[in-house]
């Protein structure tokens, strides 16, 4: 059947993307068998209050517990207690709820068990600095990592080694409980221990990878956080504390653009999945999904009739120092920048538009999930005066797309699963 709206045909996948993220039904499939002792509850995350809910509703038997969630709406629960903190700068309320976290699995028993709810942005959420350094050296940590450009695994590995909670810090703390972790994973290639940092799940990285992901990626660490992380010590994944542990992913990229691509189908419009772990400089990125959308449209497709491109992945915004002054940042996210660089290159074009949107439903700095774009996206903003190479070269693309009214806007959606991108070839 032929698609009269293309943005409402490229909301309906992103919608499908993000139901099969769900927290509920992914949690009810993955429910651990009830212990002899107490149920414990942890987590943190974009989606920690979200999957607090799901599995109050679904847990037969007594439960407690605490997790972290992002400043702003959250879903309202019965037994577990959610704190909220900030999300990507740390804050002291962070520091409260690592706190939180920490004191509710300490004294625990063989017998009890933890259940650990783990979320993208829970390496933000739960600042918890180590002996000696305090919230303001974690985030000047957190603003050299971002700066750099680094992916998530290399920034990732940094982290867990000024941390007293994350890198499977937060597990052993439980010991001699059992701890089973539930991820919602927003990670390239979905490796548990990579989402928030892994606080209940250690992985085999050391000091010395930390120091050569510094060194790769021209990290500008302070020197105080270097010598630490030059001497620190992370948990191993063999050490006896972890042993019976259970970690799994019931929500990934992977499955929401699957569930995208088979609503694609039941329209008549052949779906090609690019990959589920993209990763690489946002406006790199966007210009490769243009130059592919562009070739499809003029040259061969696999089938004759419409189709679209979908990706995942997680992209990068390298600021670099000159725009770690608040004062200078432009607004926006990894989604938005990387669809203004493929807004300018299909300047002109006909028959294709694009979405970029973060499953979370909050892009960087502001309220949109994402954007759309179109061939005559860039005639628009020149139409208000925006330059767009200009929004592009300061990281201030949602100023643009505001201009031209391309925002796209869904509010939390309660679950993250990296970022959702399709591009309709009509």
């Amino acid at each position: 059947m032929p698609i009269e709206n293309p943005r409402a045909f490229l909301t309906s996948l992103f919608e499908a993307a993000v139901r099969a993220a769900d927290p509920l039904e992914a949690i009810r499939a993955h429910l651990p068998e009830r212990p002899k002792g107490r149920t414990v509850v942890i987590g943190a995350g974009k989606a920690a209050s979200q999957m607090a809910q799901a599995l109050e509703s679904v847990w037969d038997g007594p439960l407690e517990g605490v997790v972290v969630a992002r400043h702003g709406p959250v879903a309202a629960c019965a037994r577990i207690c959610v704190l909220q903190a900030a999300h990507p700068v740390p804050d002291a309320a962070g520091l409260v709820g690592a706190q939180a976290l920490l004191a509710e699995v300490s004294g625990l028993t063989p017998d009890d068990l933890v259940i650990a709810l783990i979320s993208g942005g829970a390496s933000a959420l739960l600042p918890s600095p180590p002996a000696g350094f305090a919230l303001a050296d974690e985030i000047a940590l957190n603003e050299a990592l971002l700066a750099s450009g680094a992916p998530i695994s290399a920034m990732n590995v940094v982290r867990k080694h000024v941390s007293l909670i994350k890198g499977g810090r937060l597990a052993k703390r439980a010991f001699p409980a059992r701890v089973v972790s539930l991820v919602v994973s927003d990670v390239p290639g979905d490796n548990p221990a990579f989402v928030g940092s892994g606080p209940t799940i250690p992985d085999d990285a050391d000091r010395s990878d930390a120091l050569r992901a510094i060194r790769d990626y021209g990290m500008k660490i302070p020197s105080r956080l270097l010598d630490h992380i030059a001497t620190a010590d992370s948990p191993r994944p063999d050490d006896p504390a972890f042993a019976g542990h259970e970690a799994h992913v019931i929500a990934s990229a992977r499955v929401s653009l699957q569930a995208a691509a088979r609503l694609s189908l039941e329209a008549g419009v052949t779906p090609l999945i690019l990959s589920d772990r993209i990763e690489g400089e946002a406006r790199d990125i966007g210009r490769m999904h243009a130059a592919l959308a562009m070739e499809f449209q003029t040259g061969q497709r696999p089938q004759e009739g419409p189709m679209v491109l979908l990706s995942g992945g997680e992209t990068t915004v390298t600021m670099g120092l000159e725009h770690a002054d608040p004062a200078r940042r432009g607004k926006g996210g990894r989604n938005t920048e990387l669809l203004l660089a493929a807004a300018i290159d299909l300047d002109g074009s006909t028959g294709i538009t694009g979405l970029a949107a973060d499953t979370d439903g909050i892009d960087g700095s502001e309220t949109n999930a994402g954007a759309f774009c179109d061939g005559q996206t860039a005639a628009r903003m020149r139409a208000t005066g925006c330059e767009m190479r200009a929004c592009l070269a300061r990281h201030d693309a949602w100023s643009a797309f505001s201009a031209s009214g391309d925002l796209f806007e869904t509010g939390p959606t309660g679950t993250n699963v990296n970022d959702f991108r399709a591009f309709l070839l009509l």
